[in-house]
């Protein structure tokens, strides 16, 4: 092979001007083509397995569409012109496609550039039902399988903010939450304000996160009132009927028998420091008419809540049907007041009320910790989970629902991070009422399907577990040079499954299996390569220890027909996130699979072995807390040691070069990648995008530390890459949307932390991309943020 040759572009030599009026600019022609790739489609199946859709996605916005108009508002960002949530993506195109008969067809009479969303199959799977989105409304579409022809189904253009815009009753009935009839005009902002912005705290601890997008003052709440509003209304062949008055709407739910309906909403006084899911609520039974039946709940504003990941209100929650029965509710109760410091035998009770909701409700079962869901089987078979934030375990046990109160008999007892010993998700049927329900075979097994974790990497299964025995029987496993995984079981009794098959050259495709069968593998889709500008990219993965003997990996790719023996050291970007950990052995297993397909997204750093450098990818910054002891009280330590491990790799196998090494990361990775700046020279350069950089700016807990600032400011100060600006001397880019909403990377973490940088004699470069939020979306955004990376790295690492 020729000698390999670094592409370079012609370089713009940054100015030295503390502001740049810069346009929009793109990358290399490697990495905008990989950047401009179409993506790829979304398949679903109906119940059967035998018709699948085939969902076109649409690319990226631009940014002129990113700029229409936004409200902010309780925690939610939408759309006031068409009353739906701004910012979403959508479906451009339906095909539909039988997977024995080999018919395909497209989904017609549809809008011109119809921004398609929410597409669910009917209850008897003969039609499915989807949104239409435009500029001024989103309507209500139902589309023939047999014919594929689409029409819209209902005039009342729908809310889609704040509630499920429409759920389907029976064949052919849907609920919709549509925008209420003669609402008027939106409230105008008065030219001055009547009167101050006023918060009072009465004495009583009410310590929250620092969430983004809260209410501000009283015009925000007359928005609030206006937008979120919706009418439930029931269309059917018979007409438009209104089964309720207008009113914020979070939940309305029908019962398994379509009896009964449950219904959530909130209303005022409204809170400056929690979104819309915990104002003032109310929870109520009523018939699928509309007539009240029953009231549940009357929940007061919910700012007030203990200290603690595990902290919860002391009110009735998380309301929901049971599955497998007609019409029962279930709903939960902290018995610890959801203070998780208290020393109680149980943390949570559900209890459960039947039909006709006139009796009293029965405690169906207490959880030791904080009750996480149930998934239903049968009258006397159900799985319950519980977990715990702090010790990170997750518990799953069994019930007889047709006996109240009885001991939940425990199942599986794991760490959450231990993924060697996962035993899956139990699959699922529908049953009479199609609704979801756990499969249980004549011999009494779960049928489970998962990631199949390993020290040679993911391998997902297919696995029998006997709950009469507790032992587990794997069926089927992916086997290399393949990542293959049950996408849908379509006949769980003759193990007759869909496969997703995907290697590192082909992307992943869907088959038809019968696992008692060999060889009997039939293609439904044959979807090409969307990037085939990465054919030839060599991808490894790496496993290395760190010096305290806890065991790292990474994924390598290196650029197409490297051979260090021919073409020698390359420059490294490196990549990464750091996640905690209760177990070192947990933080030592194997992530990830060295056969998946590469498919580069707009946020990864593989596009840079276009350009030729080695990319460690998904490169391990576990920070390990073992028994008492607190991960972050040695986060700075465990972050270097992590460091140092993967540059002495890349370097020992002759491909990095110590000397042009780069790291880089994204949110809690950007916070990582200024930490390691600070604390180490093992890098020419970082690229930090969208972090939070001064954790005293996030004192009631942040990522996966609960204590707060006052309870140990000490690991808040160290934590800080602020704290030590001074010794930021490396060189690095920050990148951040102006419009973050994520909690804890307000944009000013970024300001300030280039301000403090400035201060102090560093180097660094402050980009602000407009309308962007944590994650980036507009295509002008994107490559220009390509571009920025770009330079940097070809300036001060290549």
């Amino acid at each position: 092979m020729r000698k390999l040759i670094l592409t370079l572009s012609l370089f713009v030599a940054f100015r030295a001007y503390a502001q740049e009026g810069l346009k929009y600019q793109t990358p290399p022609q490697s990495i905008l083509e990989l950047a401009v790739a179409a993506p790829a489609p979304t398949v679903d199946f109906n119940n059967k397995g035998d018709v699948m859709l085939i969902l076109e996605k649409s690319s990226y916005p631009t940014i002129e569409e990113l700029s229409q108009p936004e409200y902010r508002l309780a925690g939610e960002r939408i759309n006031p012109a068409n009353f739906g949530p701004s910012r979403s993506t959508y479906y451009t195109a339906i095909r539909i496609k039988e997977v024995k008969g080999k018919r395909e067809y497209v989904v017609t009479g549809l809008p011109a550039n119809a921004r398609i969303g929410s597409v669910k199959w009917s209850p008897e799977e003969k039609s499915i039902g989807f949104t239409v989105s435009s500029n001024t409304s989103i309507t209500l579409w139902k589309a023939d399988i047999a014919s594929g022809v689409a029409r819209q189904a209902s005039s009342r253009k729908l809310n889609a903010i704040s509630a499920d815009p429409f759920i389907w009753i029976d064949e052919n009935r849907i609920l919709v939450m549509a925008v209420p009839a003669g609402i008027g005009k939106a409230p105008e902002k008065p030219l001055a304000p009547e009167g101050p912005t006023v918060q009072q705290t009465s004495g009583k601890a009410a310590p929250s996160m620092t969430y983004q997008d809260m209410l501000k003052n009283p015009y925000d709440e007359t928005l609030f009132d206006y937008y979120f509003q919706s009418e439930p209304v029931l269309i059917s062949a018979a007409g438009e009927q209104s089964v309720g008055k207008p009113a914020i709407y979070t939940d309305v739910i029908p019962s398994p028998d379509n009896q009964y309906l449950l219904v959530k909403s909130v209303h005022r006084p409204y809170s400056y420091l929690v979104g819309a899911n915990r104002f003032p609520s109310e929870t109520d039974i009523w018939k699928v008419n509309g007539e009240p039946v029953k009231k549940l709940a009357s929940n007061p504003l919910d700012e007030v809540r203990p200290k603690g990941f595990d902290a919860t209100s002391n009110f009735p929650r998380q309301f929901a049907w049971r599955n497998d029965a007609p019409a029962t509710i279930t709903w939960v109760q902290a018995l610890d007041g959801g203070d998780p410091k208290k020393d109680v035998p149980f943390r949570d009770v559900v209890n459960m009320l039947d039909a006709p909701f006139s009796g009293q409700p029965a405690e169906l079962v207490k959880t030791k910790d904080r009750f996480s869901f149930i998934r239903w089987g049968n009258n006397t078979f159900a799985l319950v989970a519980d977990a715990n934030s702090t010790t990170q375990k997750v518990r799953t046990s069994r019930i007889n629902p047709s006996r109240p109160g009885q001991d939940a008999v425990t199942v599986f007892d794991l760490s959450e991070n231990d993924r060697y010993n996962d035993p899956g998700t139990p699959v699922t049927v529908k049953n009479q009422y199609h609704r979801n329900v756990l499969y249980v075979s004549p011999a009494e097994e779960l049928l489970m399907t998962a990631p199949g974790a390993s020290p040679e990497g993911d391998r997902p299964f297919l696995a029998h577990y006997s709950l009469k025995t507790g032992k587990q029987q794997i069926l089927w496993r992916s086997q290399a040079p393949y990542y293959e995984q049950v996408s849908e079981v379509i006949d769980p009794a003759k193990l007759v499954v869909v496969l997703s098959r995907e290697s590192v050259t082909s992307p992943a495709n869907y088959f038809l299996a019968d696992l008692k069968k060999k060889n009997s593998l039939t293609a439904l889709t044959a979807f090409p390569h969307p990037q085939p500008q990465l054919t030839g990219v060599q991808k490894q993965l790496l496993k290395y220890k760190r010096k305290d003997g806890v065991d790292l990996t990474a994924m390598l790719y290196l650029p197409k027909g490297y051979d260090p023996a021919k073409d020698g050291r390359l420059p490294v970007l490196m990549w990464a996130y750091p996640r905690e950990y209760k177990s070192a052995s947990d933080a030592a297993q194997v992530r990830g699979s060295a056969y998946k397909f590469t498919r580069v997204n707009y946020g990864s750093p593989i596009f840079w072995v276009t350009r030729g450098f080695a990319v460690m990818d998904a490169t391990e910054m576990p920070i390990v807390g073992e028994g008492d002891k607190e991960p972050n009280d040695s986060f700075i330590d465990q972050l270097v040691m992590n460091a140092e491990a993967a540059v002495e790799k890349i370097t020992s196998m002759g491909v990095g070069d110590k000397d042009h090494i780069a790291v880089g990361g994204h949110s809690y990775g950007a916070f990582m990648t200024s930490n390691l700046l600070a604390h180490t020279n093992l890098f020419k350069a970082g690229i930090s995008r969208s972090g939070a950089y001064n954790r005293t700016l996030t004192p009631f807990g942040f990522q996966n530390e609960q204590r707060t600032y006052w309870q140990a400011p000490e690991v808040y100060y160290k934590m800080s890459p602020f704290s030590y600006a001074d010794k930021l001397k490396t060189p690095i880019l920050l990148i951040h949307g102006e419009a973050d909403n994520n909690p804890g990377t307000f944009p000013v973490q970024s300001e300030r932390l280039y301000n403090a940088i400035k201060g102090n004699g560093g180097t660094a470069r402050l980009v602000f991309l407009p309308q962007e939020s944590h994650g980036y979306a507009a295509k002008e955004s994107i490559l220009h943020m390509l571009w920025e990376m770009d330079q940097w790295l070809m300036k001060y690492v290549k």
